[in-house]
């Protein structure tokens, strides 16, 4: 059968992974839907193919500069940082930086070095870090509030702020993400999970012709798979944590 694509056949993937439907799997619907909710929760969090890098841009309000803080999406799960606000290479007109060095300095592009131009923007941004510094930024992804702790006189009512963010890969937009391989595993595992801990306590109850429940087996070999992907997950599938000098 041809990979899943909606949330539906993902579901019917897992189950038929577990046996479905040789085997009646004794999980409810919304078990099923909790644990697949699970599984995409913590493919969010640690997939470098769960969330992707993007710049969010909003515009502020009074509201925002009543409340100090800015108010972003659910599907952000994490904040890296803002552009600068007044920056002394941001502005766009006569009096900028770029013009007039490029007004008095580089008279042709082609016969003049850069090098002299591209060391004093790294000066000037150098300068500005040190005076000026950058804006603290406090985000915690259960509030969604993004706090910028400056002078919010500094920005008007109608500028737009861009966070550089990352936002998780939503399956119902992008379809392809249904059908990666560890994501089914990891789903029909925690299903299974799930199925052991349903059956765990007709531990012994014997059915007609003989069969004895076992859900302490299913559970256990469930808790076994899931300690084994979600290493898999850590170690090959997790970017590596960036470098931190202390």
């Amino acid at each position: 059968m041809a990979s899943p694509t909606s949330r539906t056949e993902f579901k019917e993937n897992c189950l038929r992974r577990l046996g479905k439907p040789v085997i009646e799997i004794n999980v409810d619907d919304d078990q099923v839907e909790d644990r697949i909710d699970e599984a995409l929760r913590y493919y969010w969090d640690y997939h470098f193919d769960g969330s992707s890098k993007t710049y969010y841009k909003y515009q502020i309000t009074q509201q925002d500069k009543d409340n100090q803080y800015v108010t972003i999406p659910e599907n952000i799960i994490g904040v890296v940082n803002i552009f600068d606000l007044g920056s002394a290479l941001g502005t766009n007109n006569l009096f900028n930086i770029r013009y007039q060095i490029a007004l008095n300095d580089l008279y042709t592009l082609t016969s003049v070095s850069m090098v002299p131009y591209y060391m004093a923007m790294q000066h000037i941004q150098f300068l500005e870090y040190l005076l000026v510094g950058k804006q603290p930024l406090r985000y915690n992804r259960n509030t969604n509030r993004l706090y910028i702790d400056m002078d919010w006189d500094r920005i008007n009512t109608g500028d737009y702020l861009i966070v550089e963010a990352y936002e998780v890969v939503d399956p119902s937009t992008y379809t392809d993400a249904w059908s990666d391989r560890w994501l089914l595993r990891y789903a029909a595992c925690l299903i299974k999970q799930q199925w052991g801990t349903n059956l765990k306590k007709f531990e012994g109850m014997k059915m007609p012709g003989g069969l004895v429940f076992n859900g302490q087996k299913i559970y256990d070999e469930a808790t076994m798979e899931r300690d084994v992907l979600e290493k898999e997950m850590i170690y090959s599938y997790s970017l590596p944590a960036s470098d931190m000098i202390g």
